[in-house]
């Protein structure tokens, strides 16, 4: 499974204006695109940050879609008042999901770099020794991780069933990721939370 990643830094009045677009007209015509399996959209309304994901089943349908999505990438950047754009393409490394996301729920989002040669390794740690502990994080949904295998770079995200329940589990999560970055070498560069403003993923699960 691969994802591609849209990032737009723009106008925080205009963010509902730009969740209703993607829920309304970008996912609509994802839907019809052969290989897409799901788009989430995760939103920062006070930085005016949205972080729009469309995954798809294989890397060449991704690479198909590329010239396909770019009007309605546009369009949303337009809608936003984007400052800022940045795409990027991963691989979904893993997903696991305990439970559906609600109407309330928040994500935590969490960048790092590493040496290429050590993401195999890394994914194995993410996989057996990390997702069980964060199976007993408050409020816990569902995680996914992405990596790009080239540089080395990853992104997981972590959905909690609400804001109360992400503010909760921020101590026991700091934890869990100090571990994981000191066991496997990896870097946090950055950490930042959002609403789960859309949520269509598909995507089965690969624990």
């Amino acid at each position: 499974m691969f994802a591609r990643t849209t990032t737009v830094r723009g106008d925080p009045g205009a963010v509902d204006d730009g969740i209703e677009y993607v829920r309304d007209a970008v996912w609509p015509m994802l839907q019809n695109m052969s290989g897409c399996v799901g788009m989430s959209m995760l939103a920062d309304r006070e930085a005016g940050r949205c972080i729009i994901t469309a995954a798809w089943a294989t890397e060449e349908a991704m690479r198909a879609s590329a010239e396909s999505v770019r009007d309605s990438r546009s369009k949303a950047a337009e809608m936003l008042r984007a400052e800022e754009v940045d795409v990027q393409e991963w691989e979904i490394a893993a997903l696991h999901r305990v439970h559906p996301a609600g109407p309330d729920a928040c994500a935590r989002v969490i960048w790092t770099e590493a040496d290429p040669s050590k993401v195999d390794g890394m994914v194995d740690a993410f996989r057996m020794s990390l997702l069980p502990r964060m199976e007993e994080l408050p409020g816990f949904c569902s995680v996914s991780l992405m990596v790009d295998r080239m540089t080395g770079r990853a992104s997981a995200a972590v959905t909690y069933e609400s804001r109360d329940a992400m503010m909760r589990a921020r101590q026991m999560g700091t934890a869990l990721r100090d571990d994981f970055a000191a066991a496997t070498g990896a870097r946090i560069t950055e950490v930042a939370e959002f609403d789960l403003a859309v949520a269509h993923l598909r995507v089965p699960e690969m624990a």
